[in-house]
């Protein structure tokens, strides 16, 4: 009886549905893959992998990343594609922060990336970075009130204030300590006058965003990933259990300056590369807790890939942050959600008859080119005349929560030319979809919006799409054309439009 109550219990446990999920963090300092199981609606953490790669070491000051920095990076590639060996693309998410951001030849990188890795390498933006990082705080800790969450990187600082799951205020500043290490530190020598510098450099950087954060308030600090860890471990002695001070900061710069050579500190299990931060981290500390007014922070192991995580799991349960950056923008720049609607339906069946023949393949296309028709009038908010320019600025500049920086970019890009001329050469190259690819989702939404000119329910009939190669034509039903004059001139100029840039246009 007993046996058999365990078999069907074992049954049970094995018939459970779920998804072993990955995230790659490429980070300034290092590369962490975490690899996940989604069972239940709750996320298992199966195994973590940290590469050093001193990314952010290869960064010229006219932000170009060196050969050898490209080539560490490649190579510890190499060895995390082991570990991705039979993952389905929509189960894994590679994101790039600070020093892909700012280099001028990262596509070069990611180019060279994806000979190794076969999925899509998103540079995520500042703000997208705190949001995460804050993401992956309040799913793994109890947050109560307010919470100020700080994370250090190699190149960048991120800061998130929030409640519980929502985040309130996020800002990222370029100050990391891989650069202040380059800047301040490079000879592993510690001299008061370089500390000095270096936190009064960082309270200089601060004080673009101080104020916003000291108006919100907080009830709580925590501090997240291996420089702060380094930092809380040493001053509690080998634990990143308690929590840490402004006096306890500065007996440590003591401690430091009065060493003057950082290789000579025993920190005890902190490994050598993190040792020879843990200057340049302290002072970009020092200089938070100064102009932040902190009392005192807290540890959390959590940061960038949790969130990132979580957040896959969430799409796994239908939560889509997408959509809500979609909807805000959409309620902000009071767009005419009917006519959004009418251009998204036209563009869902154009895209669903072209998507074979075309060879449209990069994931979630179909979801970009759907929030580039609810979205791409939200220029009219500015003005009516050059309305796809400002539809282009809006969807650059604005703060777009769970979009990287390409997808934002695209959004924008289809946008631009929803209208008007297609300029090929204003279209940047991405490393996420092809060039084909963008100018085909350019293609049905320029047709959408062209065949819904009227505003009206009801006014497109159905028709069918045939396309050969670059041939698309537009079969409706008989005399319906005729009847619609206007209709059939703007079809004619359009024709003309997209014969500049390799298409034939046909109607019938």
């Amino acid at each position: 009886m007993q046996a058999s109550l365990i078999t069907k219990t074992l049954d049970s446990i094995e018939g459970t549905d779920s998804t072993k999920i990955a995230v790659l963090d490429m980070g300034s300092n290092s590369f962490h893959l975490v690899v996940a199981r989604v069972i239940s609606n709750s996320v298992q953490i199966l195994h973590k992998t940290k590469i050093k790669v001193h990314l952010a070491d290869g960064l010229s000051k006219d932000n170009y990343l060196s050969q050898d920095a490209i080539h560490r990076g490649l190579e510890a590639l190499e060895v995390i594609q082991h570990s991705l060996a039979g993952f389905e693309p929509e189960t894994v998410r590679i994101v790039a922060t600070y020093t892909l951001r700012k280099a001028k030849n990262a596509l070069d990188f990611i180019k060279a990336a994806k000979k190794i890795l076969p999925y899509p390498i998103e540079i995520i933006a500042g703000k997208e970075e705190a949001r995460l990082i804050y993401n992956g705080v309040a799913h793994t800790e109890t947050l109560v009130g307010k919470t100020l969450v700080i994370d250090i990187g190699g190149g960048s600082t991120e800061f998130a204030i929030g409640e519980q799951f929502d985040p309130l205020l996020l800002r990222s500043i370029d100050v990391g300590c891989v650069s202040f290490k380059q800047l301040f530190f490079k000879d592993d020598k510690i001299k008061r006058k370089m500390m000095d510098k270096a936190i009064a450099y960082a309270q200089q950087q601060l004080t673009l965003i101080e104020q916003k954060y000291l108006n919100l308030g907080w009830d709580k600090c925590i501090g997240t990933s291996g420089t702060i860890e380094s930092i809380v471990t040493i001053l509690n002695k080998g634990s990143t259990e308690g929590v840490v001070t402004l006096d306890q900061l500065e007996q440590l710069m003591e401690t430091l300056i009065a060493a003057t050579d950082v290789n000579t500190l025993d920190f005890g299990d902190i490994n050598e590369d993190r040792k020879l931060l843990v200057p340049a981290g302290l002072a970009i500390l020092i200089a938070i807790f100064k102009e932040f007014n902190i009392e005192q922070m807290s540890f959390a192991s959590a940061a960038l890939r949790e969130g990132v995580i979580y957040e896959m799991e969430d799409s796994l349960t239908h939560t889509n942050v997408q959509e809500r950056s979609v909807q805000s923008l959409a309620s902000r720049y009071d767009i005419d959600i009917n006519q959004a609607n009418l251009v998204l339906d036209t563009c869902f069946r154009l895209f669903k008859q072209v998507k074979k023949p075309w060879q449209i393949k990069s994931t979630g296309l179909k979801q970009l080119l759907g929030w580039s028709a609810l979205l791409h009038e939200v220029g009219l908010h500015i003005s009516s005349s050059g309305v796809q320019k400002h539809s282009h600025y809006i969807l650059t500049h604005s703060d777009m929560p769970g979009f990287n920086a390409e997808q934002q970019q695209l959004l924008a890009i289809i946008a631009r030319f929803h209208r008007k001329r297609i300029r090929l050469d204003e279209i940047p190259v991405f490393s996420q979809f092809n060039a084909k690819e963008v100018l085909y989702l350019i293609i049905l939404l320029r047709l959408s919006v062209l065949l819904n000119i009227k505003r009206q329910q009801g006014f497109l009939p159905d028709f069918d799409v045939t396309v050969i190669e670059n041939q698309i034509t537009l079969n409706f039903p008989e005399n319906w054309l005729n009847q619609r004059p206007i209709i059939d001139i703007n079809l004619t100029l359009e024709k003309e439009k997209l014969a500049k840039v390799g298409i034939e246009l046909l109607f019938l």
